[in-house]
């Protein structure tokens, strides 16, 4: 997905005319901390509230203000993944996007962040939740998938989590099959470490005897 995909029309850019009260009041009512500043078109940098807090006349324009405003901002065709980083980064509540002139075109809110981490990882969909703990010499998606696929079940959505100075690798499967005691059987019989499942929902009372195995294997 690129940025243009996400942009916002809800939060509107603020304009040099604009006073500090009314930039105060839009980043009250949006519950941001951030918002851009744009001269027609042209984006001039990212207010923050901090920048606000030793400001005593809210009539002055914010144009007529001096300001540590920031500068970050992604162009339209790049990939989500410099959104989320400068999101990390810099802790920002928004993002703004300009096209290839620097143009503004909008920005990037924290909440449509969310909206598009919710749909990617397909939270709304019932399924059950399985992480494993292998090695990074290990680490096929494409094996996870088959091992799935077996017990006629699918993956909805994954994510590897790594750790500092350490060879292993924690990988979450979304499945959508809420009774996963035969994938997490299956998991097990291919030397798998099954460290939790989440949402599980047995059929029937002989699959929550079997989990129950599975899960008291774990913990020897």
């Amino acid at each position: 997905m690129l940025a243009i995909e996400l942009i916002s029309d809800i939060i509107p850019a603020v304009r040099t005319s604009a006073t500090i009260q009314q930039v105060v009041d839009r980043m009250t009512e949006f519950k941001v901390r951030h918002l851009p500043i744009v001269n027609e078109n042209q984006f001039l940098g990212l207010v923050s509230e901090d920048d606000l807090i030793e400001t005593t006349d809210y009539t002055l324009a914010i144009g007529s203000v001096s300001l540590s405003l920031v500068n970050p901002y992604v162009f339209e065709n790049q990939h989500i993944y410099d959104v989320i980083r400068l999101f990390y980064e810099r802790q920002l509540t928004v993002v703004p996007v300009l096209d290839a002139k620097k143009d503004y075109l909008g920005l990037i809110s924290l909440n449509s962040m969310n909206e598009y981490f919710a749909r990617i990882t397909s939270v709304a969909e019932p399924g059950g939740i399985i992480v494993l703990e292998i090695s990074n010499r290990n680490n096929s998606l494409a094996h996870m998938a088959q091992i799935v696929e077996s017990d006629n079940a699918q993956v909805l959505s994954s994510y590897i989590r790594s750790f500092p100075d350490s060879t292993r690798l924690e990988v979450t499967l979304k499945v959508n099959k809420q009774d996963i005691s035969g994938i997490v059987a299956a998991f097990l019989r291919y030397n798998y470490t099954v460290k939790a499942t989440f949402n599980f929902t047995p059929v029937d009372d002989d699959s929550m005897n079997r989990y129950d195995s599975f899960m008291n294997y774990l913990n020897i």
